[in-house]
């Protein structure tokens, strides 16, 4: 794993790939390496940073050239074995073992069309010292970033989005349209970008720049053609060995010269992927996190710890414990720094402490059940989902007058939160809705008439805008299964716009490379394989993958309460964050601007401690996206965080 960086024809192209480079250090603190050549009348340069996971001799070192060819590439290739051998029987000699000369063999012999055959977790540049072409691709699924921006007929790409502010010697033009975005979802989306200028390359896509400025974009893997595809499986009766499939996949991803290790909540997900892995791997390292007892117990969370040190235990594996009493007030201003984009979602801080526990005890390479609850509907918002179907079929009266009574009980008192009846009051504020309306509403923030009363009055067309977009990405299949349904519009939206994109930034801020085996092509095909019924079964998310999982894992675990892999917030907001909350809320950058209405904000937070509703998320968020918009405008984006922590 690794930082890339380049410039195409950009007006001091080596000074400024530089500069993009050394802000990605800490994506590869193992090596660095520069390449330049001619490109049409102007130059290319190409950066990178390594993280050595694979082949740790200079033989792996990149930029790699070789007959005409020069690539930068971040990631791993799980089928590269397969394919070398391809390749060698073809007659390519190779000079080492690293995937990444795999990757520039497999380019040579079969151009964009090696693209589909890749299985693993990618982005590169790579170009061609013949034709004068750089190319950009991105993996199927979009585990790994890779952003982009173009002037006249240059472009400028790195990994990270704050490298390319840093490239540009000044601030770059906020987009307001993706803030609201962010408000929404608590989150970018992956279809928009926080700068105008610049641009994620989409998933499972190329962009190919030539010498005249001309550019050229294709897509060569799209989920949404193998969720149909998957119908038609299931039509014909084809059912996946999903425990096969998942064991495979997790032993492609042990493949490593270093060190591997997994996180444990003792959730299904990670136990599952623990379990497979000690099978391939006896006495592999795991990670598990706990809570300071009071913030644990005021938020009312289930006792994880024990489920993981069960299944630590039975399958002897090296457990690792680290309890989460952050200074939050310190990590703050870092991760919004760290994320690139204004994400409102705690788990980036377990992330980026259980990385960097693991990092200073030499571990570089992480397992992770990320995927796993979108691709077979493990989150609650799905089950509740299909109860709204038949709540609805009470009658109206008696479902008003449950309302009334579910509004007017506390979320929380001064000593502790009610976690059911936050759930409830979830529930009912989507269930009466339209299909596509009550899914985005059952995990977004605010619906619209209260996203409208909280932003600039300006900005009510692109509320609109950003509603629009999440009907047309949901409803764009043609899938006759609402839970699956669901799960490509997660898939799609929520996996590479918020989980993989903080798992991402937040490993890579600790040098630790996080690996998901269940975001894996050959297991998103067979979850699509799935009919949505064998995904719930009664108020079972995830019945076929807990099914796969009895073949090695106890009951007891298999079919545990779900587990969250978040942090206490209500106790975080209540106790260690008020006072900055007060602050922002009264005297902060976003509500100075006019960008968000105070009183808005202020309703919030006093109905949040009344324990009437629960904001603490949404007022994370807040906190999250006005240390993001102070490090954004304040010129320096290398330091921004600095710069929001010594003005707050």
């Amino acid at each position: 794993m690794c930082g890339i960086a380049g410039t195409y024809r950009w007006p001091d192209g080596k000074v400024v790939t530089d500069r993009l480079t050394d802000t990605l250090a800490h994506r590869g603190p193992d090596g660095a390496g520069r390449y330049s050549h001619p490109a049409g009348d102007g130059e290319v340069h190409l950066g990178h940073r390594r993280l050595a996971i694979i082949d740790l001799s200079g033989t792996g070192a990149q930029p790699m050239v070789s007959d005409g060819l020069a690539l930068t590439y971040n990631g791993e290739l799980y089928n590269a074995p397969e394919l070398r051998a391809e390749l060698a029987a073809a007659g390519v000699r190779f000079r080492g073992t690293s995937d990444t000369e795999v990757l520039l063999e497999a380019w040579r012999r079969w151009g964009t069309d090696c693209l589909p055959r890749l299985r693993g977790m990618f982005a590169f540049g790579i170009f061609d010292e013949r034709t004068g072409e750089l190319v950009l691709v991105r993996d199927q699924l979009g585990i790994k970033p890779l952003f982009l921006m173009r002037r006249g007929e240059g472009l400028v790409f790195a990994s990270e989005l704050k490298a390319l502010a840093a490239a540009t010697g000044g601030p770059l033009e906020v987009d307001q349209a993706a803030l609201v975005a962010s408000l929404l979802y608590y989150w970018v989306p992956d279809s928009r970008c926080a700068f105008r200028e610049a641009e994620k390359l989409p998933p499972g896509s190329w962009l190919r720049i030539r010498p005249d400025g001309r550019v050229e974009r294709g897509r060569y893997w799209h989920l949404k053609d193998v969720a149909a595809e998957g119908r038609e499986r299931a039509r014909s009766g084809e059912q996946p060995d999903l425990a096969a499939i998942v064991e495979e996949s997790t032993r492609q991803h042990l493949l490593s010269d270093v060190p591997v290790a997994t996180f444990l909540s003792g959730g299904l997900d990670s136990s599952y992927l623990t379990a497979l892995a000690a099978r391939h791997q006896p006495g592999i390292s795991a990670y598990t996190i706990g809570f300071r007892a009071e913030d644990a117990k005021f938020e009312a969370m289930p006792d994880d710890l024990r489920y993981a040190r069960r299944v630590a235990e039975r399958f002897g594996v090296d457990l690792h414990e680290i309890e989460i009493a952050p200074n939050v007030l310190d990590l703050l201003p870092e991760m919004t720094y760290h994320l690139d984009e204004p994400i409102g979602d705690p788990a980036a801080i377990n992330t980026f402490l259980i990385c960097s526990a693991a990092r200073e005890a030499g571990v570089k390479v992480m397992l992770s059940g990320m995927g796993a609850d979108e691709l077979f509907a493990g989150y609650r918002k799905h089950l509740a989902n299909l109860l709204a179907l038949r709540y609805q079929r009470i009658p109206r009266p008696l479902r008003r007058g449950l309302s009334g009574v579910v509004d007017r009980l506390p979320v929380a008192t001064s000593r502790r939160g009610y976690r059911s009846v936050r759930f409830a009051k979830r529930f009912l504020s989507f269930a009466d809705l339209p299909e596509e309306t009550a899914f985005r509403r059952s995990y977004t923030m605010y619906d619209r008439n209260e996203l409208l009363a909280l932003v600039d009055p300006d900005l009510a067309g692109t509320v609109e805008d950003v509603l629009t977009e999440h009907a047309d990405i949901y409803q764009d299949n043609d899938l006759d299964d609402f839970v699956n349904r669901m799960c490509l519009g997660d898939a799609r939206m929520f996996l590479p716009g918020l989980n993989l994109t903080y798992t991402d930034r937040s490993s890579m801020a600790a040098s630790t490379e996080v690996r998901v085996p269940y975001v894996d092509v050959e297991v998103v095909k067979a979850a699509f394989a799935v009919p949505g019924n064998r995904k719930i079964a009664g108020r079972q998310g995830k019945a076929v993958l807990k099914e796969a999982a009895t073949s090695i894992l106890p009951r007891e675990i298999v079919y545990r309460p779900k587990g969250l892999f978040s942090a206490p917030l209500r106790a975080w907001m209540s106790r260690d964050l008020a006072p900055l909350v007060r602050e922002v809320v009264h005297d902060g950058v976003l509500v100075n601007s006019g960008l968000l209405r105070r009183d808005a904000l202020a309703r919030m937070v006093a109905e949040d401690a009344a324990g009437q509703r629960d904001f603490s998320k949404h007022l994370w968020h807040v906190l999250t996206l006005e240390y993001w918009y102070r490090g954004a405008t304040s010129g320096s984006r290398q330091n921004a965080h600095l710069t929001a922590w010594k003005t707050a």
